[in-house]
Protein backbone atom coordinates (compact mmCIF):
# COMPACT_ATOMS: atom_id res chain seq x y z
CA UNK A 1 0.00 0.00 0.00
CA UNK A 2 1.22 3.37 -0.99
CA UNK A 3 0.67 5.84 1.56
CA UNK A 4 3.14 8.70 0.73
CA UNK A 5 3.31 10.48 -2.36
CA UNK A 6 7.23 10.08 -1.72
CA UNK A 7 6.73 6.63 -2.21
CA UNK A 8 6.73 5.11 1.18
CA UNK A 9 4.94 1.61 1.24
CA UNK A 10 3.49 -0.55 3.90
CA UNK A 11 3.20 -4.02 3.79
CA UNK A 12 3.28 -7.42 5.83
CA UNK A 13 6.32 -7.72 7.91
CA UNK A 14 6.09 -11.84 6.86
CA UNK A 15 5.91 -10.70 2.97
CA UNK A 16 9.54 -9.18 3.60
CA UNK A 17 10.81 -11.23 5.83
CA UNK A 18 14.38 -13.09 4.65
CA UNK A 19 14.54 -10.74 1.45
CA UNK A 20 18.04 -10.25 0.28
CA UNK A 21 16.29 -7.31 -2.59
CA UNK A 22 12.53 -5.50 -2.40
CA UNK A 23 10.52 -4.64 -5.32
CA UNK A 24 7.45 -2.65 -5.40
CA UNK A 25 5.45 -3.58 -8.25
CA UNK A 26 3.05 -1.43 -9.25
CA UNK A 27 -0.75 -1.91 -10.70
CA UNK A 28 0.53 -0.54 -14.72
CA UNK A 29 3.62 -3.01 -14.00
CA UNK A 30 6.17 -0.90 -13.73
CA UNK A 31 8.72 -1.59 -11.37
CA UNK A 32 11.12 -0.22 -8.72
CA UNK A 33 13.35 -1.10 -6.28
CA UNK A 34 12.90 -0.33 -2.84
CA UNK A 35 14.51 0.26 0.53
CA UNK A 36 13.59 -1.53 3.85
CA UNK A 37 12.88 1.52 6.53
CA UNK A 38 11.78 -0.51 9.36
CA UNK A 39 10.27 -3.99 9.99
CA UNK A 40 8.24 -4.43 12.85
CA UNK A 41 7.88 -8.29 13.84
CA UNK A 42 5.62 -7.73 16.72
CA UNK A 43 3.46 -5.60 14.70
CA UNK A 44 4.06 -7.76 11.30
CA UNK A 45 4.51 -4.30 9.48
CA UNK A 46 7.03 -3.21 7.52
CA UNK A 47 7.70 0.08 5.56
CA UNK A 48 9.50 0.33 2.49
CA UNK A 49 10.80 3.80 0.10
CA UNK A 50 10.36 3.61 -3.80
CA UNK A 51 14.13 4.08 -4.72
CA UNK A 52 15.16 6.43 -7.90
CA UNK A 53 11.77 8.11 -8.59
CA UNK A 54 11.35 11.21 -10.46
CA UNK A 55 7.42 11.52 -9.88
CA UNK A 56 5.00 11.99 -6.88
CA UNK A 57 2.74 8.68 -6.64
CA UNK A 58 -0.87 8.19 -5.86
CA UNK A 59 -1.25 7.43 -1.95
CA UNK A 60 -4.14 6.14 0.22
CA UNK A 61 -5.05 8.19 3.23
CA UNK A 62 -5.32 7.68 6.43
CA UNK A 63 -8.70 6.52 7.90
CA UNK A 64 -9.20 6.69 11.86
CA UNK A 65 -9.90 3.33 12.50
CA UNK A 66 -11.73 3.93 15.61
CA UNK A 67 -14.98 5.24 13.34
CA UNK A 68 -15.64 2.26 11.52
CA UNK A 69 -18.76 0.16 12.42
CA UNK A 70 -19.72 -3.46 11.90
CA UNK A 71 -21.07 -3.56 9.04
CA UNK A 72 -19.21 -0.63 6.87
CA UNK A 73 -18.87 -1.53 3.35
CA UNK A 74 -15.15 -2.08 2.73
CA UNK A 75 -13.20 -3.06 -0.35
CA UNK A 76 -10.23 -5.23 -0.27
CA UNK A 77 -7.09 -4.68 -2.51
CA UNK A 78 -3.82 -7.37 -3.30
CA UNK A 79 -2.76 -10.15 -5.41
CA UNK A 80 -3.97 -13.21 -4.80
CA UNK A 81 -2.29 -16.37 -5.87
CA UNK A 82 -0.39 -14.05 -8.05
CA UNK A 83 -2.39 -13.47 -10.74
CA UNK A 84 -2.36 -10.14 -10.53
CA UNK A 85 -4.20 -6.71 -8.28
CA UNK A 86 -7.87 -7.63 -7.60
CA UNK A 87 -10.27 -5.94 -5.70
CA UNK A 88 -12.72 -7.51 -3.58
CA UNK A 89 -15.95 -6.02 -1.91
CA UNK A 90 -17.56 -6.79 1.67
CA UNK A 91 -18.79 -5.40 4.97
CA UNK A 92 -16.78 -4.67 8.24
CA UNK A 93 -17.40 -8.39 10.27
CA UNK A 94 -16.36 -7.39 13.28
CA UNK A 95 -14.27 -5.16 15.22
CA UNK A 96 -11.34 -5.78 17.91
CA UNK A 97 -11.07 -9.15 17.11
CA UNK A 98 -8.12 -10.87 19.27
CA UNK A 99 -7.78 -14.49 19.19
CA UNK A 100 -6.00 -14.68 15.69
CA UNK A 101 -2.38 -14.83 16.60
CA UNK A 102 -0.01 -13.14 14.60
CA UNK A 103 1.13 -10.20 16.23
CA UNK A 104 1.63 -9.14 19.65
CA UNK A 105 -0.75 -6.08 19.53
CA UNK A 106 -4.37 -7.98 18.90
CA UNK A 107 -7.00 -5.96 17.60
CA UNK A 108 -7.92 -7.17 14.13
CA UNK A 109 -10.59 -5.80 11.94
CA UNK A 110 -12.42 -8.58 10.78
CA UNK A 111 -13.79 -8.64 6.96
CA UNK A 112 -15.79 -11.07 4.70
CA UNK A 113 -14.43 -9.36 1.83
CA UNK A 114 -12.76 -12.56 -0.12
CA UNK A 115 -9.17 -12.67 1.07
CA UNK A 116 -6.53 -15.40 0.05
CA UNK A 117 -2.87 -16.26 0.44
CA UNK A 118 -1.03 -13.10 -1.90
CA UNK A 119 -3.44 -10.65 -0.28
CA UNK A 120 -1.36 -9.84 2.16
CA UNK A 121 -0.12 -6.82 2.62
CA UNK A 122 -2.87 -5.45 0.65
CA UNK A 123 -5.36 -2.32 1.59
CA UNK A 124 -8.30 -2.48 2.69
CA UNK A 125 -9.96 0.14 1.70
CA UNK A 126 -13.41 2.50 3.22
CA UNK A 127 -16.26 3.34 0.55
CA UNK A 128 -14.64 6.90 0.92
CA UNK A 129 -11.46 5.94 -0.47
CA UNK A 130 -9.51 5.40 2.41
CA UNK A 131 -6.95 3.11 3.93
CA UNK A 132 -8.81 1.45 6.84
CA UNK A 133 -6.18 -1.26 7.82
CA UNK A 134 -3.30 -3.66 6.35
CA UNK A 135 -4.74 -7.48 5.20
CA UNK A 136 -2.86 -9.79 7.24
CA UNK A 137 -4.29 -12.97 7.78
CA UNK A 138 -7.29 -15.41 7.45
CA UNK A 139 -9.14 -18.69 8.70
CA UNK A 140 -9.17 -21.37 6.49
CA UNK A 141 -9.36 -25.02 5.72
CA UNK A 142 -8.87 -25.43 2.33
CA UNK A 143 -6.27 -22.77 1.53
CA UNK A 144 -8.58 -20.15 0.03
CA UNK A 145 -11.30 -17.51 1.48
CA UNK A 146 -13.99 -18.43 3.38
CA UNK A 147 -15.02 -15.05 4.56
CA UNK A 148 -12.92 -14.42 7.39
CA UNK A 149 -10.38 -12.04 6.94
CA UNK A 150 -8.33 -9.93 9.19
CA UNK A 151 -6.77 -6.53 8.40
CA UNK A 152 -4.38 -4.43 10.89
CA UNK A 153 -6.31 -1.16 11.88
CA UNK A 154 -4.86 1.76 10.02
CA UNK A 155 -4.23 3.70 13.59
CA UNK A 156 -1.91 0.72 14.68
CA UNK A 157 -0.78 1.30 10.58
CA UNK A 158 0.18 4.68 11.07
CA UNK A 159 1.79 4.50 14.47
CA UNK A 160 4.80 2.34 12.30
CA UNK A 161 4.72 4.48 9.48
CA UNK A 162 5.34 7.51 11.50
CA UNK A 163 8.45 5.55 13.48
CA UNK A 164 9.79 5.01 10.01
CA UNK A 165 9.84 8.04 8.81
CA UNK A 166 11.40 9.76 12.36
CA UNK A 167 14.48 8.10 13.88
CA UNK A 168 13.38 4.26 12.87
CA UNK A 169 12.63 2.75 16.07
CA UNK A 170 9.26 1.98 17.78
CA UNK A 171 9.18 2.95 21.28
CA UNK A 172 5.82 1.61 22.96
CA UNK A 173 4.12 3.47 26.20
CA UNK A 174 5.04 0.80 28.53
CA UNK A 175 2.26 -0.10 31.74
CA UNK A 176 4.19 -2.48 33.90
CA UNK A 177 1.25 -4.82 34.56
CA UNK A 178 0.36 -8.11 34.31
CA UNK A 179 -3.04 -9.15 33.06
CA UNK A 180 -5.97 -11.72 33.03
CA UNK A 181 -8.36 -11.96 31.24
CA UNK A 182 -11.64 -12.06 33.40
CA UNK A 183 -14.16 -15.10 33.00
CA UNK A 184 -17.55 -15.76 34.09
CA UNK A 185 -16.74 -17.27 37.05
CA UNK A 186 -13.94 -14.54 37.73
CA UNK A 187 -16.40 -11.99 37.13
CA UNK A 188 -18.87 -13.95 39.95
CA UNK A 189 -16.27 -13.42 42.04
CA UNK A 190 -15.28 -9.87 41.83
CA UNK A 191 -18.86 -8.95 41.67
CA UNK A 192 -19.12 -7.77 38.27
CA UNK A 193 -22.30 -7.70 35.99
CA UNK A 194 -20.68 -9.42 32.99
CA UNK A 195 -17.06 -11.02 32.43
CA UNK A 196 -15.58 -8.13 30.40
CA UNK A 197 -12.24 -6.10 31.51
CA UNK A 198 -8.34 -6.57 31.73
CA UNK A 199 -7.71 -7.68 36.11
CA UNK A 200 -4.51 -6.47 37.12
CA UNK A 201 -2.48 -9.12 38.57
CA UNK A 202 0.89 -7.67 39.34
CA UNK A 203 2.38 -3.95 39.00
CA UNK A 204 5.93 -3.74 38.58
CA UNK A 205 7.50 -0.94 41.07
CA UNK A 206 7.63 1.53 38.65
CA UNK A 207 4.37 1.24 37.03
CA UNK A 208 2.78 4.29 35.78
CA UNK A 209 -0.69 2.89 36.67
CA UNK A 210 0.45 2.03 40.38
CA UNK A 211 1.80 5.89 40.80
CA UNK A 212 -1.94 6.76 39.49
CA UNK A 213 -3.41 5.13 42.03
CA UNK A 214 -4.40 1.43 40.07
CA UNK A 215 -3.67 -1.36 41.97
CA UNK A 216 -3.27 -4.80 41.91
CA UNK A 217 -7.07 -6.51 41.93
CA UNK A 218 -8.17 -3.78 40.36
CA UNK A 219 -9.91 -4.35 36.96
CA UNK A 220 -9.26 -2.21 33.88
CA UNK A 221 -12.84 -1.28 31.84
CA UNK A 222 -12.17 1.56 29.26
CA UNK A 223 -9.11 3.25 27.98
CA UNK A 224 -9.20 6.63 26.78
CA UNK A 225 -13.35 6.48 26.55
CA UNK A 226 -13.05 2.63 25.00
CA UNK A 227 -14.34 -0.62 26.12
CA UNK A 228 -11.93 -2.93 27.26
CA UNK A 229 -13.17 -6.19 26.83
CA UNK A 230 -9.56 -8.05 27.42
CA UNK A 231 -5.72 -7.71 28.21
CA UNK A 232 -5.47 -7.62 24.06
CA UNK A 233 -7.60 -4.42 23.68
CA UNK A 234 -5.37 -2.79 26.82
CA UNK A 235 -2.65 -3.40 25.12
CA UNK A 236 -3.39 -2.25 21.73
CA UNK A 237 -5.13 0.51 23.18
CA UNK A 238 -1.85 1.84 24.86
CA UNK A 239 0.93 0.96 22.00
CA UNK A 240 -1.34 3.26 19.71
CA UNK A 241 -1.85 5.47 22.01
CA UNK A 242 1.67 6.65 22.18
CA UNK A 243 4.49 7.60 24.51
CA UNK A 244 4.15 10.89 26.24
CA UNK A 245 0.59 11.36 25.97
CA UNK A 246 -1.69 10.83 29.06
CA UNK A 247 -4.67 8.77 29.20
CA UNK A 248 -7.63 8.63 31.08
CA UNK A 249 -7.86 5.29 32.69
CA UNK A 250 -11.76 3.39 34.02
CA UNK A 251 -11.31 1.25 36.32
CA UNK A 252 -13.26 -1.10 38.82
CA UNK A 253 -12.54 -1.35 42.66
CA UNK A 254 -14.53 -3.46 44.88
CA UNK A 255 -17.99 -2.58 42.92
CA UNK A 256 -16.62 0.87 42.46
CA UNK A 257 -16.29 2.64 39.15
CA UNK A 258 -13.16 5.37 39.45
CA UNK A 259 -10.75 7.05 36.88
CA UNK A 260 -7.39 7.68 36.82
CA UNK A 261 -5.23 9.70 34.92
CA UNK A 262 -1.93 8.03 33.50
CA UNK A 263 1.27 9.76 31.67
CA UNK A 264 2.00 7.37 29.19
CA UNK A 265 6.24 6.19 29.38
CA UNK A 266 8.76 4.09 27.13
CA UNK A 267 10.10 1.37 29.32
CA UNK A 268 12.70 1.84 31.96
CA UNK A 269 16.03 0.99 30.53
CA UNK A 270 17.81 0.31 33.64
CA UNK A 271 19.95 -1.37 34.62
CA UNK A 272 22.41 -1.45 32.16
CA UNK A 273 21.36 -3.68 28.77
CA UNK A 274 25.29 -4.81 28.50
CA UNK A 275 24.59 -6.54 25.26
CA UNK A 276 27.23 -8.39 23.79
CA UNK A 277 28.01 -11.42 21.34
CA UNK A 278 30.30 -14.15 23.57
CA UNK A 279 33.12 -15.45 22.06
CA UNK A 280 36.09 -18.10 23.11
CA UNK A 281 36.03 -21.87 23.70
CA UNK A 282 32.87 -22.11 25.62
CA UNK A 283 28.95 -23.49 24.77
CA UNK A 284 28.31 -19.20 24.12
CA UNK A 285 30.17 -19.07 21.36
CA UNK A 286 28.37 -16.75 18.85
CA UNK A 287 25.64 -15.98 21.40
CA UNK A 288 24.27 -12.65 21.76
CA UNK A 289 23.07 -11.53 25.58
CA UNK A 290 21.50 -8.85 27.65
CA UNK A 291 20.75 -7.58 31.31
CA UNK A 292 17.09 -8.20 31.49
CA UNK A 293 15.19 -4.90 32.37
CA UNK A 294 11.88 -3.71 31.69
CA UNK A 295 12.97 -2.27 28.21
CA UNK A 296 14.07 -5.50 26.96
CA UNK A 297 11.42 -7.60 28.22
CA UNK A 298 8.99 -5.16 26.46
CA UNK A 299 10.87 -5.06 22.83
CA UNK A 300 10.93 -9.11 23.02
CA UNK A 301 7.47 -9.64 23.18
CA UNK A 302 4.48 -11.78 24.24
CA UNK A 303 5.79 -14.76 22.60
CA UNK A 304 8.98 -15.50 24.94
CA UNK A 305 6.70 -15.10 28.34
CA UNK A 306 9.20 -13.28 29.89
CA UNK A 307 7.49 -12.08 33.59
CA UNK A 308 7.07 -8.08 34.25
CA UNK A 309 9.98 -8.33 37.29
CA UNK A 310 12.15 -10.62 35.61
CA UNK A 311 16.20 -9.95 36.34
CA UNK A 312 19.25 -11.72 35.04
CA UNK A 313 20.63 -12.31 31.62
CA UNK A 314 18.51 -13.49 28.67
CA UNK A 315 19.83 -14.88 25.17
CA UNK A 316 18.96 -12.35 22.54
CA UNK A 317 19.81 -14.30 19.88
CA UNK A 318 21.97 -17.52 18.87
CA UNK A 319 24.41 -17.96 15.55
CA UNK A 320 22.19 -20.57 13.69
CA UNK A 321 26.20 -22.33 12.43
CA UNK A 322 27.10 -22.25 16.00
CA UNK A 323 27.30 -25.38 18.68
CA UNK A 324 24.95 -23.62 20.98
CA UNK A 325 22.24 -23.48 18.34
CA UNK A 326 23.06 -27.23 18.03
CA UNK A 327 22.72 -27.95 21.74
CA UNK A 328 19.33 -26.31 21.60
CA UNK A 329 19.84 -22.70 22.85
CA UNK A 330 17.12 -20.28 22.00
CA UNK A 331 16.45 -16.58 21.72
CA UNK A 332 14.40 -15.99 25.44
CA UNK A 333 16.36 -18.71 27.37
CA UNK A 334 17.28 -16.88 30.87
CA UNK A 335 21.03 -18.28 32.01
CA UNK A 336 20.24 -18.77 35.56
CA UNK A 337 23.38 -20.97 36.76
CA UNK A 338 26.59 -22.31 35.33
CA UNK A 339 28.19 -25.20 37.31
CA UNK A 340 26.30 -24.37 40.00
CA UNK A 341 27.33 -20.47 40.61
CA UNK A 342 24.22 -18.24 39.89
CA UNK A 343 24.58 -15.73 36.72
CA UNK A 344 23.39 -12.50 37.94
CA UNK A 345 24.24 -10.41 34.94
CA UNK A 346 26.28 -10.22 32.12
CA UNK A 347 29.27 -9.33 33.68
CA UNK A 348 29.27 -12.25 35.97
CA UNK A 349 28.71 -14.57 32.63
CA UNK A 350 31.69 -13.31 30.59
CA UNK A 351 33.57 -13.95 34.51
CA UNK A 352 32.71 -17.36 34.35
CA UNK A 353 33.32 -18.21 30.88
CA UNK A 354 37.08 -17.32 31.37
CA UNK A 355 37.36 -20.28 33.58
CA UNK A 356 37.60 -23.74 31.15
CA UNK A 357 35.89 -26.26 31.94
CA UNK A 358 35.40 -30.09 30.32
CA UNK A 359 31.53 -29.94 31.34
CA UNK A 360 29.18 -27.32 31.46
CA UNK A 361 26.00 -27.87 33.47
CA UNK A 362 23.41 -25.03 32.78
CA UNK A 363 20.48 -24.06 34.32
CA UNK A 364 17.85 -21.88 32.45
CA UNK A 365 14.45 -21.05 32.20
CA UNK A 366 12.11 -21.22 28.72
CA UNK A 367 9.02 -19.89 28.78
CA UNK A 368 8.19 -19.98 32.57
CA UNK A 369 9.71 -23.68 32.69
CA UNK A 370 13.49 -24.86 33.75
CA UNK A 371 15.55 -26.91 32.52
CA UNK A 372 19.00 -28.35 33.16
CA UNK A 373 21.21 -29.64 30.97
CA UNK A 374 24.95 -31.13 30.91
CA UNK A 375 27.10 -30.32 27.76
CA UNK A 376 31.04 -31.42 27.43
Amino acid sequence: VIVSAEGIVVTNNHVISGAEACKVVLSDRREFSAELLLADERTDLAVLKILDAEEKFPALPFRNSDTVKVGDFVLAIGNPFGVGQTVTNGIVSALARTSVGVTDFQSFIQTDAPINPGNSGGALVTMDGRLLGVNTAIYTRSGGSVGIGFAIPSNMVQQVVDAALSDGRIVRPWAGVELQKVSQSLAQTLGLAKPVGALIVKLHPNSPLGKAGIKSGDVVTTFNGREILEPENFRYRMAVAGVGARATIGYLRQGNRRTASVKLVSPPDTPPRNEMTLTGQHIFNAVKVSNLNPAVVEEMGEAFKLSLEEEGVVILSVDRRSRAARVGLRPGDIILAINGKEIKNVAGLVGLLEKPSEQWNLELRRAGRIIRTSIR
